[in-house]
């Protein structure tokens, strides 16, 4: 859309910027608003930044967007003056009107799904409305950001060649305790056109782009789709490789064949327990079984690299319990397990059940979060839990039979052997680190 708005982007983390180079940015663009898109992992440093630029411009108008923005609307702005107001939710028609609102000097209460203080007051407009049609959406213009990026998995560079992400699809019907998804979306998920998609594609491939991830909160939930998409990508004679996530309950053998000879070569799965009392805990609405379905039709249909996440240190979870899934990974067919310990925010059911509980201080952890096993009387500790994952890392690693196996697919795997030949010196180090004993960050 061309709407008469000069724009430039900044990705601090892309660019590895630091808090001086940003402001120094801020202040050679000298923009009339700066927004900010902020998660969990920026909620402490993006209020640094908004303060240091207003102390230089106090008349540049500073916004905060994203997930944490979103759900902590109110905090944010009771706590940090310099942030004059928040987008919430999606914030593609918001950010815009908020633009013009702002150029024309009206009043913001015109503006919906915003919340900022009005004579000293906090006022939140009703919330917009989701954007029902996604393909009506320009796509991105990924030239205004002048990044290169990767994909990468424990450090290992799993996308060695022009790589950027996509959109297919927004939202999450699902009830998970610890994702925030559902709320932001509001348990809603919209699917683009294949068509859509297609086109998309195309205008990247003409940029030089050869490899996409994915990241969709649900890319697989219409397998109908998937296979539609994977055979339109075929018909076209698209080169391209692919990353995605699947539900373990959404799995058809043939949904991944077709994948499969249409790019994709990596699919993660959220198998997060082998216990069903967790996953219940969870509301996950998966079993261990439809894990185990679920890598093993993946794993005949050809995917090259299978990870599976997983959680511990729900708030009564047993020792036993925390064996029994690491147990559960071994018998899984998976290349890469990626282990998490529990963590807690707001805007999540499993945040508000621990505050409910007295378990979590609020006012201490609205912007940080935190992980469940330093908060829940009855949990596990963490440091157990952290060094039993740690130990598991080494032991998975090592075993005669994992690396058997890993070096056979990789001999089999042009893709493989390719992400291999472009880390083997951080693969090296990352084996000799492993078996001296030494944590690699």
């Amino acid at each position: 859309m061309n709407e008469g708005i000069e724009v430039s982007i900044l990705d601090q983390a892309a660019k590895r910027f630091s808090l001086k180079q940003t402001l120094d940015w801020v202040k050679k663009e000298n923009p009339d608003i700066l927004g900010l898109s902020v998660l969990n992992s920026s909620a402490k440093e993006a209020p640094k930044i908004a303060e240091l630029v207003k102390a230089e411009n106090p008349n540049i108008t500073i916004v905060f967007g994203n997930y944490h923005a979103t759900f902590n609307a109110e905090r944010i702005l009771e706590k940090y003056p310099s942030v004059d107001v928040i987008v919430r939710g999606e914030g593609e028609h918001t950010s815009l009107e908020l633009a013009k609102c702002l150029e024309k000097r009206r009043d913001l209460e015109e503006v919906m799904g915003i919340a900022f203080r009005k004579n000293g007051k906090l006022v939140q407009t009703p919330d917009r409305p989701l954007i029902k049609d996604v393909d009506a959406l320009p796509f991105p213009n990924r030239d205004l950001v002048g990044a290169s990026y990767s994909s990468t998995i424990y450090g290992v560079r799993v996308a060695s060649r022009k790589f950027s992400t996509i959109v297919s699809s927004r939202g999450c019907p699902f009830q998970c305790s610890f994702c925030g998804c559902r709320k932001f979306a509001r348990g809603v998920w919209r699917p683009r056109s294949v068509e859509n998609i297609i086109k998309e594609i195309e205008l990247l491939q003409s940029q030089g782009y050869e490899q996409f991830l994915f990241v969709d909160d649900n890319f697989t939930l219409n397998p109908k789709r998937v296979i539609e998409f994977c055979r339109r990508l075929r018909k076209e004679r698209m080169d391209v490789e692919w990353f995605c996530d699947s539900r373990v309950d959404n799995c058809r053998y043939d949904m991944f064949r077709e994948m499969v000879k249409a790019g994709c070569k990596t699919v993660y799965f959220g198998i997060e327990s082998a216990n069903q009392r967790i996953l219940d805990y969870y509301k996950k609405g998966i079993t261990p079984d439809q894990s185990e379905g679920a890598v093993r039709k993946a794993r005949k249909a050809g995917v090259d690299v299978i990870v599976g996440s997983f959680i511990f240190g729900a708030p009564d979870e047993t020792r036993q319990e925390i064996e029994n899934t690491l147990k559960f990974v071994n018998k899984l067919n998976i290349d890469v397990p990626q282990l998490n310990v529990l963590g807690a925010f707001r805007g999540t059911d499993l945040w508000t059940d621990l505050v409910a509980k007295g378990h979590v201080d609020e006012d201490k952890y609205w912007e940080t979060g935190v992980y469940v096993p330093k908060v829940s009387p009855h949990a596990v500790p963490f440091d157990e839990i952290r060094l039993a994952i740690y130990d598991y890392f080494r032991a998975f690693y090592l075993r005669p039979k994992t690396l058997f196996s890993e070096l056979l697919r990789t001999l089999k795997s042009s893709y493989r052997l390719g992400v291999f030949l472009a880390n083997a010196t951080r693969i090296n180090l990352i084996i000799q680190s492993v078996r001296q004993g030494v944590r690699l960050d």
